[in-house]
């Protein structure tokens, strides 16, 4: 799998987004750069474009699963932007981070990957793998123990969770109320312009 080796805060300086989106609430965020970029007239591609990067790092998904999310959105009921940030917003490592299970959303599909977290019961470690309402996530058994969750819990203590999460922190729980609405997200994005750009 591809790896970004390119600094996170450089990253979110050049396409506009916080850098606490991911998790990294320490990072000081700076205006250096920000007039030289808006001297620079971007095309309505390069609009479009930028709004795809964007959706991509943070979720931390390549071109091609990203593409087959939106395949999957265009054939679902209701609007293709909203359907498309809905199963983004759903997959298991997405849900581990908004859960305060995670520091950061990097850490949230590493955690999954190494088989920390259990859905309904069974061992999940598949970071794509998406959540649907009813279902409950939770910190394996073995894993509570770990120090690890224990500075996790001590970092994002205060992090607030989305309404959509019913989350027992003290039994390292959360169960899925309903399916998370487009005003929930906890960043900016133009998802219209993707829908434009995919649909040319």
């Amino acid at each position: 799998m591809a790896v970004s080796r390119e600094p996170i805060g450089k990253r979110c300086r050049n396409l506009g987004i916080s850098p606490s989106v991911l998790g990294y609430t320490r990072k000081k965020e700076s205006n250096r750069f920000s007039k030289v970029q808006n001297r620079k007239k971007v095309s309505e591609y390069g609009l479009q474009l930028k709004e795809k990067q964007k959706l991509k790092f943070i979720y931390g998904v390549l071109e091609k699963q990203f593409y087959h999310y939106y395949e999957l959105a265009a054939k679902a009921k209701g609007v293709t932007g909203e359907n498309l940030l809905r199963f983004l917003e759903t997959r298991i490592d997405s849900v581990v981070y908004r859960a305060n299970f995670a520091i950061t959303r990097r850490e949230a599909r590493q955690l999954v990957n190494h088989g920390h977290f259990t859905v309904n019961g069974k061992r999940v470690d598949i970071p794509s793998y998406r959540i649907k309402a009813g279902d409950v996530i939770a910190v394996a058994e073995n894993s509570k123990k770990s120090p690890k969750f224990t500075l996790i819990k001590e970092n994002t203590n205060g992090r607030a969770a989305p309404a959509w999460l019913d989350v027992n922190s003290e039994a390292y729980t959360a169960k899925i109320v309903r399916l998370p609405e487009r005003n929930e997200l906890d960043f900016d994005i133009e998802e219209h312009l993707i829908v434009e750009l995919y649909s040319k």
